[in-house]
């Protein structure tokens, strides 16, 4: 399989300053892969700006003019954790911009993994949080829905709840959201019972797993609910929330998920990409706040989409087991599990 990056420098002209999410989270990555055997057969693409009515797609109006007044002057804090500064509006469009870039490879026979920031999932259709302006991932979904596509899987593995995309997109029925993350943790949503409303209902899926959960357990919860329900939903197209932040370096999280983990996910769902749409799969960073412990992730999900590869990773499920089980339970009401 042939791999891209996509990637610009000028997504460090989003200054968070002394800040988790710093501009040397990306910076670390394309050193690293720099550095690795990788790199000469990778194709390095740079994004094109999102426009506004590709984040309208997703956000209000409000919200759009919100960010673009709150990178006025000299920046500003829109919650605790969420920091605005005067280049960060048109980055945070760049970054957008990435992940709609990443769908635009596909026809050149290429399975992107964006390398992009602000991050995106936290970002509700009228709300900046978590380190998110706007939903990079959900605007990308969303552009696929508005040229066409009629299904479309979002499945996220940050540490972290994606509770933006899941907003985005909870009464839709033509975009399945998967989300596998820490519990409980920030934001302190994405129970079991979440699952949709309307005509959406159904078609969000939760597992909220303890914290510990290792390259076992996540593999386990893709064996008996990600790919039984992905696979039914017969998705034209799959895009990943790649967060790093489950990796057990992580000072974010509590998770236990090695560098071969992150490779076996994403040969799990390049595998499913392969068997179901055609191979039109695309990976989105989300978090990730350990430089080495993220550049390394970003390289084994890179390798394992190149050399397409079972990558060594821990195999035996340890603390989910019983959360994964009462996920199976919930979504039986919806797919045949």
């Amino acid at each position: 399989m042939n791999a891209a990056i996509i990637w610009d420098k000028a997504f460090a002209e989003h200054d968070t300053g002394d800040h988790p999410e710093g501009a040397d989270r990306i910076s670390t990555m394309i050193d690293h892969l720099r550095g690795t055997d990788l790199w000469p057969g990778l194709t390095v693409v740079k994004p094109e700006t999102a426009t506004e009515s590709d984040i309208l797609l997703v956000h209000t109006r409000r919200h759009l003019e919100l960010i673009k007044r709150a990178a006025e002057g000299a920046g500003t804090w829109i919650d605790a954790d969420t920091h605005v500064s005067p280049r960060s509006y048109e980055t945070a469009l760049l970054s957008a911009g990435g992940a709609i870039a990443a769908t635009r490879l596909w026809d050149r026979g290429l399975v992107p993994f964006a390398l992009i920031r602000p991050p995106g999932h936290h970002a509700t259709p009228d709300r900046a949080m978590g380190f998110c302006l706007f939903n990079n991932i959900a605007v990308a979904a969303a552009k696929l829905l508005e040229e066409g596509c009629e299904r479309v899987a979002i499945v996220d593995w940050d540490v972290h709840h994606g509770n933006g995309t899941q907003a985005a997109f909870y009464d839709e029925p033509r975009v399945l959201f998967v989300s596998m993350h820490q519990w409980p943790h920030y934001p302190g949503s994405g129970f079991f019972s979440e699952c949709g409303e309307g005509a959406g209902e159904g078609y969000t899926v939760n597992l909220p797993l303890p914290a510990g959960s290792g390259d076992g357990d996540y593999s386990l919860a893709f064996q008996e609910v990600v790919e039984p329900i992905v696979t039914q939903f017969a998705p034209q197209a799959i895009l990943v929330s790649a967060g790093q932040d489950i990796h057990s370096d992580d000072p974010l999280g509590a998770m236990d998920v090695t560098d071969g983990g992150f490779g076996m996910m994403a040969l799990r769902c390049l595998r499913l990409a392969r068997e179901l749409s055609g191979e039109r799969l695309a990976f989105v960073l989300e978090g990730g706040y350990d430089r080495e412990a993220s550049a390394r992730s970003a390289e084994a999900v890179l390798r394992a989409l190149v050399s397409e590869e079972a990558p060594s990773a821990g195999t035996a499920p340890g603390r989910a087991a019983a959360a994964i089980e009462r996920a199976r339970e919930t979504q039986a009401v919806y797919w045949d599990l």
